[in-house]
């Protein structure tokens, strides 16, 4: 069985490098010609090697999303290759049952899933920040539109949303405006700031620019206008909630999702997509297993004539619909407003009872 196992894992470690780095390829081409309108652009002049930079930069995020695929379409390519040949058949013959290949397949793709969980939880985030920074270099920075990112935070007496306009590349915020209410909802202050940095506990104001709102019985209303150099803001909202206000949830580590979730809940905003993300990141991983156990019946095909690559169409067909369906689902749960767990797993949940479904009537029954 070591030997089997050896050369198993070998030619589908292969077949799935293989795919991955054509995919990969694809993207880094489509990625850098999208990039060609923008040179010369910006603030600074946006040249090809900053461009080729940004593109690589991407290529983690992309193998992060295509991983699952790749490892269909390669343990297909491999086990239909094997049938063609024979070879499965001569393996069979040794004392390879179907069980003993399921439990061989499952444990690489428990490797599968280990690299996806590191790429998508460490080495794509780190390496999609810094090329959101590379580009703000050049663009004058990190913003979502025109509003640029909302936050909310309560303390002790008093609540406070905050606008975020743009990020620098040097972590720097600009156009940051603070609304400041009481218990009662009632506007307090406004504080403006065209500069701000993050400090420890609090944000730096520069150039602050606060109005503060009055009242008292049989005075009237009064508002009081103040002007400082710099002005600290005691908060909790770090560095990377704003980078996450700013950045995609989807590219995002489970850990810092987990704690904007918190975050949100605590501060009584919705987290329903934010919520979804996070379970996406816990449950995608795990989809490279169910992908080499749907592909393990095409070892089980009879044929000798024909090429293979009918049933790697079929692989990829079945890869990219299953890419679809994680991503609509994810959209029908927030519109829906379904539980979070059940609009990330159900993808992976029905392709596993599929995979079950055709490993049982296909290998066990004929």
């Amino acid at each position: 069985m070591r030997t089997i196992r050896r050369l198993v894992y070998v030619e589908v470690v292969q077949a799935v490098a293989f795919v991955s780095l054509g995919f990969l390829a694809l993207f880094f081409f489509f990625d850098f010609v999208e990039e060609l309108g923008n040179l010369g652009r910006g603030i600074q002049a946006y040249r090809m090697t900053q461009a080729l930079a940004y593109v690589a930069l991407r290529v983690p995020n992309h193998l992060y999303e295509l991983l699952p695929i790749a490892v269909l379409i390669g343990t297909i390519f491999v086990m239909a290759r094997f049938a063609q040949s024979s070879e499965y058949t001569i393996l069979r013959t040794s004392g390879l049952g179907p069980w003993r290949a399921l439990r061989a397949l499952l444990v690489l793709g428990m490797g599968f899933t280990v690299l996806t969980f590191a790429t998508g939880d460490y080495l794509a985030p780190l390496a999609d920040r810094t090329g959101q920074l590379l580009k703000a270099r050049f663009s004058g920075g990190v913003s979502v539109g025109s509003t640029g990112a909302w936050l909310k935070e309560r303390q002790r007496y008093f609540s406070y949303n905050v606008n975020v306009g743009v990020l620098n590349s040097d972590g720097q915020m600009r156009n940051v405006k603070i609304f400041e209410a009481d218990s009662r909802g009632f506007l307090v202050s406004l504080t403006q700031a065209p500069r701000a940095r993050f400090d420890e506990g609090a944000w730096v104001l520069q150039d602050a620019d606060r109005t503060e709102f009055t009242s008292a019985e049989g005075q009237g209303s009064r508002v009081l206008r103040v002007k400082s150099p710099t002005l600290r803001w005691p908060t909790e909202i770090t560095q990377e909630m704003v980078s996450v206000a700013l950045l995609k949830p989807d590219r995002m580590s489970t850990i810092a999702l987990f704690q904007y979730v918190r975050h949100l809940e605590a501060n009584s905003q919705t987290s329903q997509r934010y919520e979804i993300e996070f379970w996406r990141k816990v449950f995608y991983p795990l989809s490279c297993m169910v992908m080499v156990v749907l592909a393990l019946p095409f070892a089980y095909l009879h044929f000798r004539q024909g090429g293979i690559t009918t049933y790697v169409f079929g692989g990829v067909l079945i890869g990219i619909s299953f890419f679809l369906l994680n991503n609509v689902f994810g959209y029908i749960g927030n519109l829906q407003n379904w539980r979070p767990w059940m609009a990330a797993g159900a993808p992976g949940f029905l392709y596993t009872l599929f995979s079950l479904g055709a490993f049982g009537w296909l290998v066990l029954r004929r």
